[in-house]
């Protein structure tokens, strides 16, 4: 049987430990294409490249296993794998391991998540994976399992069109995972304020500081599965009409 082909992208970097990992979980499962920022682009969210030229850099190449660097964002890499190196669509496209949870509200800001939907968006089934550990160093050693389990599953099973999955690990903490859960995104937001600071020419400069809030204390959300040592698994859609909203806005008396 012809093995899949496997799309690999990132947010953190083409070097990024995370990245590393997640290449070595998958290439059992089949023949691998890396493409992924030739440097960090974490909260990029959906952002795409138009006003500079995109450029390749080949890494290696084999008939199994390539990579590629490129100065894009995670979602040009998606759409670079499949238009300029496949060109074709792959048969599964994985994004991370991100270095910190994507759960709850951050996955708009999140780069490895776009590139996720990117896919989603062609109608190819699409996993973004994400650690609840921000360190550079962070052991993903538990993450093999978890990510071999559900990618075999999506290859398997396949995924509806529009459809991706959102999948939050818990950080290593010396206790076993206590399981995986399907859960939903968790209502919760950025308070957000700026540290204002000045630069030795006397001109005004501001860094972007926030406090992550949630009052969602149900069990069946991203956010409580992470904190509770559960591996979260949201399906995503990339409709983002509010579907219950629209006969209640028919009946507003709008002119024109």
């Amino acid at each position: 049987m012809k093995k899949p082909v496997i799309l690999i992208t990132n947010d953190d970097g083409v070097h990024a430990p995370g990245l590393r990992y997640l290449i070595e979980t998958m290439r059992p499962l089949g023949n691998v294409v890396v493409i992924a920022p030739d440097k960090p682009q974490s909260a990029m969210g959906h952002a795409v490249t138009i006003q500079s030229p995109l450029r390749i850099h080949t890494i290696t190449k084999s008939a199994s296993y390539s990579e590629y660097s490129c100065n894009g964002t995670p979602a040009d890499c998606v759409k670079l794998g499949e238009k300029v190196i496949l060109r074709g669509k792959p048969n599964l496209i994985v994004s991370g391991i991100n270095h910190g949870s994507n759960a709850s509200i951050n996955i708009l800001y999140s780069g490895t998540m776009a590139a996720v939907i990117e896919g989603a968006m062609e109608n190819v089934p699409a996993i973004g994976f994400s650690l609840n550990d921000y360190t550079h160093n962070a052991d993903f050693s538990h993450c093999g399992k978890i990510i071999t389990s559900l990618a075999t599953q999506v290859l398997d099973k396949g995924m509806p069109d529009g459809i991706c999955l959102n999948v939050n690990i818990p950080a290593m903490n010396g206790i076993p995972i206590s399981g995986i859960r399907v859960t939903r995104q968790a209502k919760a937001f950025w308070k957000e304020n700026f540290d204002e600071r000045i630069d030795p020419h006397q001109r005004d400069y501001y860094w972007l500081q926030g406090e992550f809030i949630t009052t969602d204390t149900d069990d069946d959300n991203d956010y409580w599965a992470i904190n509770n040592n559960y591996v979260s698994v949201v399906p995503v859609q990339i409709d983002l009409t509010a579907h219950h909203m629209i006969s209640e806005i028919k009946n507003w008396k709008l002119e024109f």
